[in-house]
């Protein structure tokens, strides 16, 4: 369902991503790991048309987004890490106005109530969006990526700053999405909640794949049988510190 082959994006003299090859099958959430500047964010900002990449191939659906962007982007949701709405609208009208862009109007008519009392949303559905708190305002964006029929999910931190009952809310319908055959990518540095929801991982490091698989795999990759995601987490991340990360190549020229 999702497919990233070689991906190249850089900032000046800051390589953020080399060589980056990732793919997430329908029916399958995948974690998206890594320390602080390791390149997961400008990976999703990629993947979902916001960042043009230096080199490499996204396909979505079947679609190269290069190539076929409108098609491309209709299959994907994306909850940013800081949401950026429209905060002159009010709630409800920054969920139809979503829907309106993907032209699924109807389905907005068919899932508002039940968007709006899920995320907790409902008392402040006429309210303008800028007097909603940071929480509130994360709980808009997701409450966005789900009014239209989306097969690729792209959730960067999506839990922080949402309160505990809105996390096993999103939770529970990545599942739901999940078991209903869409492909989820999550970025997180929650690494217990991606030990219990993610069915593999991927760990970034300095722009690059450190490792790729299930928790079993990474044990395996790492000699701790039997540690949490965690334990193995910091252990193949603190080998590649010390061992010393290779130095980022530039993007092979078109």
């Amino acid at each position: 369902m999702l497919e990233v082959t070689n991906l190249y994006k850089s900032f000046k003299n800051v390589q953020a991503v080399s060589g980056l090859s990732l793919h997430v099958q329908a029916g399958e959430i995948v974690g998206l790991l890594g320390p602080n500047g390791a390149g997961k964010t400008t990976t999703l900002r990629c993947i979902c048309g916001i960042l043009r990449p230096d080199a490499g191939q996204i396909i979505i659906g079947g679609y190269d987004l290069a190539q076929q962007e409108q098609q491309a982007k209709r299959l994907i949701a994306f909850i940013p890490e800081v949401p950026n709405p429209y905060e002159l609208l009010t709630v409800r009208e920054h969920i139809q106005f979503v829907a309106m862009c993907y032209g699924t109007i109807d389905i907005f008519h068919q899932r508002i109530e039940e968007l709006l009392h899920r995320f907790d949303l409902k008392e402040k559905e006429n309210a303008l969006v800028a007097t909603l708190s940071k929480g509130m305002k994360q709980k808009l964006a997701v409450a966005c990526a789900f009014v239209h029929d989306a097969k690729v999910f792209l959730c960067d931190e999506p839990l922080i700053g949402i309160d505990p009952k809105g996390q096993h809310e999103l939770k529970s319908e990545l599942q739901r999405l999940r078991d209903e055959g869409c492909a989820v990518l999550v970025s997180t540095h929650q690494l217990d909640t991606a030990e219990r929801l993610c069915d593999r991982v991927v760990i970034m490091q300095a722009g690059r794949k450190l490792a790729e698989g299930t928790l079993e795999d990474l044990q395996a990759q790492a000699q701790m049988a039997d540690s949490t995601l965690e334990q193995v987490f910091l252990r193949l991340t603190e080998e590649a510190e010390h061992a010393g990360n290779p130095v980022s190549e530039p993007a092979p020229a078109d």
